[in-house]
């Protein structure tokens, strides 16, 4: 068992070792040993609902929690090609688990992107030890999924939150909870606040029908005390442009891929060993059967071109990152990239783990198989940003010039 001990920030800290990862290379390396230890039991977790304390901390202490922290305070910076890759890898072996560290790579980008030098030096530093980033941005009852009732009220030299959020991805088992608040002016700022502080709870009352261990819940603010030093300016964050929303982006298309790639694996296996022909094809094995032969060539197809488009984009978004700042074009273009990768794998997703289904047939319902996770994890994860938009998106650029929204859906 890890002893746990409270730094001076206020956090509980497990004393464990943290591999400190170099380069892109040890990254994708630590991805696929750590998929090959969950892969076995994640049909288990999803069916139980057990929730992955123990895999989460050991995935922080492969140290794959803290490759996006830059090379100047120590980290390996690697490129969006291999984090996107990296948490496909992850989320082939389970995508509830590949889900939880995307929101802490998107608040490390943002401590990259508007934090001031001491809050970089901090939460840097925290990323490199295995300490994990939760979320609590989204709300419901609201106007629309961008507006926020939260409060953030100056308090002498620190400041108070109240509120209440939704969809708290990996706040759970995070060691600090960023929060997305207002102030009584309207400006957006995130606290990044300890997990244990005096009046903040986080309920794990998540129900959704897929990614169904991912915690997904609730996190209640009632009167919580922020040190100054824990508070960013969100504004900042979209404008002048970054490349914060194709970013977040880009994760959840790799998670996409993953959940296709896992269901594509499961429909390799069963038509060769568990699924029959249909009796009218001639054929003597399902793998023979011309209209299957078909449909998985085009699956295939488009498996080749998700990842295509994928690694593209990451390309995007490692020249907008390396561009001078505020560089419109090169954001956008980014933007862009993403949006057609995620409109790829969200589809594919989804077809994919249909057709794991349909072609297995009568037996491959049956819950002992739990193949039907990949579709309820498809169908769960890929409405968190509608792809109908993004066509809309691509379209408009692509005819009239129209540059992409800035947020982080786009």
């Amino acid at each position: 068992m890890t002893t746990e001990t409270i730094t001076r920030h206020g956090i509980a800290a497990h004393a464990t070792e943290v591999t400190v990862i170099a380069g892109d290379t040890a990254a994708l390396e630590a991805a696929r040993c750590f998929a090959d230890s969950i892969a076995g039991s994640a049909a288990d977790r999803d069916r139980e609902r057990a929730l992955p304390h123990e895999e989460i901390e050991a995935f922080a202490r492969t140290g794959l929690w803290g490759i996006t922290v830059p090379r100047s305070h120590g980290g390996a910076a690697v490129s969006h090609v291999t984090l996107a890759e990296v948490l496909a890898v992850v989320s082939e072996a389970d995508p509830a688990i590949g889900q939880i560290p995307q929101n802490h790579y998107c608040l490390v980008d943002a401590v990259r992107l508007i934090g001031n030098d001491a809050q970089q030096a901090l939460f840097f530093r925290e990323a490199l030890a295995g300490r994990r980033f939760g979320n609590a941005v989204s709300e419901t009852g609201t106007a629309n999924s961008k507006t926020m009732h939260t409060r953030l009220v100056r308090s002498g030299g620190a400041w108070r939150l109240n509120g209440r959020k939704a969809y708290s991805t990996g706040a759970l088992f995070a060691h600090w909870v960023p929060v997305a608040a207002v102030d009584d002016e309207g400006h957006q700022w995130l606290a990044y606040v300890p997990r244990n502080s005096p009046g903040l709870q986080v309920i794990d009352d998540w129900d959704g029908f897929g990614q169904r261990t991912t915690a997904s819940g609730t996190v209640l603010l009632d009167d919580v005390h922020v040190d100054a030093l824990h508070v960013l300016p969100r504004d900042r964050l979209f404008s002048p442009p970054t490349i914060h929303g194709p970013f977040a982006q880009l994760l959840h298309a790799a998670i996409d891929l993953g959940i296709a790639r896992a269901a594509l694996r499961d429909l390799r296996f069963w038509l060769r060993n568990k699924a029959r022909p249909w009796a009218d094809s001639g054929a003597v094995h399902a793998s023979e059967d011309p209209l299957t032969l078909n449909k998985v060539g085009a699956l295939i197809v488009r498996l080749h071109a998700a990842e295509g488009l994928l690694t593209r984009a990451g390309q995007a978004l490692d020249a907008a990152r390396d561009a001078p700042a505020g560089e419109a074009a090169a954001v956008s273009a980014a933007s862009i990239a993403v949006a057609e990768a995620k409109i790829m794998t969200t589809e594919l997703a989804l077809d994919a783990s249909t057709t794991l289904i349909e072609f297995g047939g009568s037996q491959s319902t049956l819950r002992s198989y739990a193949l039907d996770r990949h579709w309820r994890n498809a169908r769960t994860h890929t409405v968190h940003d509608p792809v109908r938009w993004k066509y809309n998106v691509v379209g408009a650029h692509w005819l009239n010039g129209t540059e992409p929204a800035r947020h982080a859906s786009v």
